[in-house]
């Protein structure tokens, strides 16, 4: 295995572009699987993402694009999926290139529907990738200050420490810092509960809570995280780390975040497709919240957060009952 050797984006959304941004700035070429091929010609005439972070000038030059995901998977050794949960199984049923030669790293920050899988357990156990040569990224970074090269700190998780260093470096620049971890697992799902706890920040702001609240709920929420980690995946892990706490707290507050975006719509009266044909946008935790749901049937963690947002979203139960509900068990 060539490493990191040639790197394709996997995805065309923002995330997928600010990566993009970030391993352009090391890398001489990369290729760029993008589903429409509308898409990958607006983006070669105008030099940026024709839909997502469109002030990010590319050197179209630098770029392979194509929309046949065999193909750019036969021509790459490092793949970066980016590509949203829900649409990851539609995307690799195409596929008929293999993949457990491949440098996989996923920067999906979701479950596999209907598998109730985290990505790299997905690539690891239906497409034969060796654990050690799947990595995770993650980390408090929202794409769009990627695109505005604001400081932003990444860790890249693995089996295999040297090789997420090694990936580590390709990433690693002016604005990029970077960190490495072996608790894939737990960085994943934390990735998932993250966007969940951001959907509750939301609501609760459509509700008017203050920030004294949200605080109280943040840190019940970091709690609770702990709780479902140590029991899914319990390994010896410090969640105050940024690829936990600090990925919690910036989706949670910033108004970047489409999950807490979508939350306080919620929290303002939207039904769940409204607010979902209005964003225009995936907010991962709808389907997160399902999925965690899904596990902690066979876990039996106190998951009083993760409750209430599934109660709201799925059995439609009134923000404001349950969220008052949620307030009287915290302390």
């Amino acid at each position: 295995m060539k490493l990191p050797g040639k790197i394709a984006i996997m995805g065309g959304g923002s995330w997928a572009t600010a990566i993009a941004k970030i391993v352009l700035a090391q890398a001489g070429t990369i290729n760029w699987y993008m589903r429409r091929d509308d898409r990958i010609e607006d983006f070669k005439r105008l030099g940026h993402n024709p839909a997502y972070l469109t002030s990010v000038r590319f050197n179209i030059k630098c770029i392979n694009f194509s929309s046949d995901i065999n193909k750019v998977v036969r021509e790459s050794d490092t793949l970066i999926f980016v590509t949203p949960s829900p649409y990851l199984k539609a995307h690799l049923k195409k596929l008929k290139a293999k993949l457990k030669d491949k440098f996989i790293v996923t920067a999906i920050k979701g479950i596999v529907p209907d598998e109730n899988m985290i990505v790299s357990d997905y690539f690891h156990k239906m497409y034969d990738v060796p654990e050690e040569n799947i990595a995770v990224l993650a980390g408090p970074c929202h794409a769009e200050e990627v695109a505005l090269e604001r400081l932003s700190y990444l860790t890249v998780g693995c089996k295999d420490i040297e090789k997420a260093k090694m990936f580590a470096r390709q990433l690693t620049g002016t604005y990029i810092k970077t960190s490495v971890n072996t608790d894939v697992a737990g960085i994943e799902y934390a990735s998932v509960l993250k966007n969940v706890y951001a959907i509750a920040a939301g609501i609760c702001s459509g509700l008017k809570y203050g920030d004294n609240f949200q605080a109280v709920l943040v840190s019940n929420a970091l709690q609770e995280m702990n709780r479902f980690l140590d029991t899914v995946h319990p390994v010896d892990r410090c969640t105050n780390d940024s690829v936990y706490l600090g990925d919690l707290l910036v989706t949670a507050y910033s108004n970047f975040s489409r999950n807490r975006v979508f939350g306080t719509m919620i929290g303002k009266g939207y039904s769940v497709k409204s607010a979902q044909i209005e964003m225009e946008m995936i907010a991962e935790g709808y389907y997160g919240t399902k999925c965690i749901k899904e596990l902690n049937k066979h876990l039996h963690v106190n998951m009083p957060i993760v409750d209430a947002v599934y109660n709201i979203l799925y059995e439609r139960i009134s923000p404001m009952i349950e969220i008052k509900l949620l307030t009287d068990s915290f302390r």
